[in-house]
């Protein structure tokens, strides 16, 4: 099937030389690291590994990435560095009819980077309440009388009401909107106003910025690694988090996460991949930048994964030391005994000569179950991780301030670098399609963007903010991108052909790509996706969306309550999971009619060539 080129993009053209350039192969390829690691990294995959058998799970994780994650990867840098245009362009390119996987891209990118920043918003919000001695979170603020601390957070714990109640001060239903959070909206507006200034003027602006917001997470994990590798309960918590369990394998689930998890690990399919490439010269190995950045990328999570554990080991160790503490301490007050008469090694001892002896006056007690298994369950994702679990953890380790200003500052240079990515992937194609005049500077155009931007988000300050974060998260993503990146493999390897890909390839790396790569592209991949999409779509249709609201009216606040969305909250979720889809059929029947109707000259209707374009030489 014949491929179309814009007639004002073919590489070599005079204009080409007005497009941007990386300062150097290092900045760029620190750019993609920065986009594809991300908060996921930190807050998702060591969940995952806790949760499916700890080392058993990088077996499918490790054959996702060699067979879906890598070759859809080298996919997207080598078309936008070939095609030297945006996501819009570089589809609009390949065929007119696939322009709308394009304007579906574009849509995706805008509507992740709403909520995305909003997680920056909270680690903001935790940087600046960070730089207290002692940390807000330690412990209860008092009552309105100053006799005591406030109920409502004795009954639950600090860390919990800093979170629900302080930051968030959520609202116990989804249909219960609440007001607008003055404090999340200022750190909202800064959010976006550091993310203008770093996008400004594109990569010229980001290319500076990522030395520092790609290379300071790093630092901050090897310290945190450093120091969780020295705490006690450390060796406990890799344990835990490393041990194998094969018979879990049998889990289709197991495979499906680890397919889905280097998806969204490389931030396939949101164009900013084919945005950032699309700077690089045309002869560049792009093979090899994708296996780097992959590669990296995976390291990054292992690397992660150490780091956090070796933490939430010392937290859970932590807790069950306390749990024996109070026990010990019930005992004691019971039975008379002399304070200090029994250590924690005597407690199961004792415990189970007290019992044997007096089993009624036990019994009376109602002591806690101490297991370390059961606290170093207790592990969470996402949210939960990063401002429950981990700040818990952080209020036990000496010099928490510190500590607290380091983790805060690392997920804000991570949810930084990754907003370059997905804002590279909305400013990038609007530039390129030039729909305003030329006069119009690109600082206007980045600045009204970002407004929008930010005057949208405002819905996730309300005191339901958090709820509809999930929302976003769930459907705004999950399955757009897996319909993108299945009609990116059909486009490239079946619209514009595997042998001219390859020939492109070849041109720009000075080798042919190997049978890997030819099979994955053609069978392997394709395939895999559709067995994606189809066991999403299956697992999502199983039963009715439900969410956790949290309800502060019980004695232990917060309980989590399982709900069903109200009906309107539903057709919103189903509008976000098809708004960016139908882009793709849209076009393609827009496309069909004007072309039935000869409506004018088609600007992609110039024909391309099978032959590779050569550069212009100086």
């Amino acid at each position: 099937m014949s491929s179309i080129l814009a007639a004002d993009t073919l590489p070599g053209d005079p204009k080409e030389d007005e497009r941007p350039k990386w300062d150097n192969k290092f900045q760029y390829i620190l750019s993609c690291v920065g986009f594809a690691v991300g908060l996921g990294n930190i807050w998702r995959f060591p969940y995952l590994c806790q949760t499916y058998g700890g080392g058993a799970f990088l077996i499918p994780y490790f054959i996702a990435l060699i067979f879906e994650g890598i070759p859809l990867f080298h996919i997207e840098l080598a078309i936008g560095q070939r095609l030297r245009t945006g996501s819009i362009g570089v589809w609009s390119t390949i065929s007119p009819y696939l322009k709308g996987v394009g304007i579906g891209c574009l849509f995706v990118s805008f509507l992740v980077s709403l909520y995305y920043n909003t997680i920056l918003m909270w680690v903001m919000w935790y940087f600046l309440n960070s730089f207290q001695s002692p940390l807000p979170w330690s412990s209860c603020p008092p009552n309105e009388n100053r006799t005591g601390s406030i109920e409502e957070c004795q009954s639950s714990n600090t860390v919990n009401y800093f979170w629900y109640r302080k930051t968030l001060n959520i609202t116990a239903d989804i249909n219960e909107s609440g007001t607008l959070q003055w404090r999340l909206i200022m750190c909202l507006v800064a959010c976006w106003m550091i993310v203008y200034i770093c996008v400004i003027r594109g990569i010229e602006t980001t290319g500076k910025a990522i030395y520092f917001t790609a290379l300071f997470p790093y630092l901050v994990l090897t310290i945190f690694l450093i120091r969780g590798l020295t705490l006690p309960g450390a060796t406990e918590g890799l344990i835990y988090l490393f041990t194998p369990n094969m018979s879990i394998l049998q889990n289709p689930q197991v495979w499906l996460d680890a397919a889905t998890q280097i998806f969204f690990s490389l931030s396939l399919a949101f164009g900013g991949h084919i945005a950032f490439s699309s700077y690089n010269p045309p002869k560049n190995d792009c093979e090899k930048d994708a296996v780097t950045i992959a590669v990296v990328n995976s390291m990054t999570s292992l690397y992660a994964s150490v780091a956090v554990f070796s933490v939430l080991g010392f937290k859970a160790t932590n807790d069950y030391w306390d749990c024996l503490d109070r026990n010990i301490l019930s005992i004691i007050n019971e039975f008379d005994f002399p304070d200090q008469s029994i250590q924690r090694d005597d407690y199961a001892a004792c415990f189970a000569h007290l019992n044997s002896t007096q089993p009624d006056r036990m019994a009376h007690l109602q002591l806690r179950s101490c297991h370390l298994q059961d606290f170093l369950d207790k592990s969470a994702s996402g949210t939960g991780l990063a401002f429950i679990v981990f700040t818990e953890a952080i209020v036990h380790m000496p010099g928490s301030p510190g500590w607290a200003v380091l983790f805060f500052g690392m997920l804000f240079s991570l949810g930084l670098t990754s907003m370059f990515g997905n804002m590279e992937g909305v400013l990038t194609p609007i530039l390129d399609l030039h729909i305003l005049p030329r006069s119009v500077p690109k600082e206007f155009i980045t600045g009204v963007i970002c407004l929008v931007c930010c005057l949208s988000a405002l819905c996730f300050t309300l005191q339901s903010g958090s709820y509809w974060l999930e929302i976003f998260d769930k459907y705004a993503a999950s399955l757009n991108l897996l319909v993108f990146a299945f009609f990116e493999v059909i486009g490239v390897i079946y619209v514009y052909g595997l042998k001219r890909f390859c020939d492109d390839v070849e041109w720009m790396t000075g080798r042919r790509p190997n049978l890997y790569w030819q099979m994955t592209w053609k069978i392997i991949s394709p395939l895999l996706l559709l067995i994606i999409f189809v066991s999403y779509i299956i697992l999502i249709t199983q039963k009715q969306p439900t969410y956790e609201s949290w309800n502060p009216q019980y004695d232990d606040f917060p309980v989590k309550q399982e709900k069903f969305y109200p009906g309107w909250v539903q057709g919103i979720c189903v509008m976000l999971s098809l708004l960016p889809c139908i882009w793709i059929p849209g076009m393609a029947l827009f496309q069909l009619i004007n072309r039935r109707q000869g409506k004018g000259k088609n600007p992609w209707s110039e024909p391309y060539s099978d032959k590779p374009y050569e550069p212009v030489q100086d």
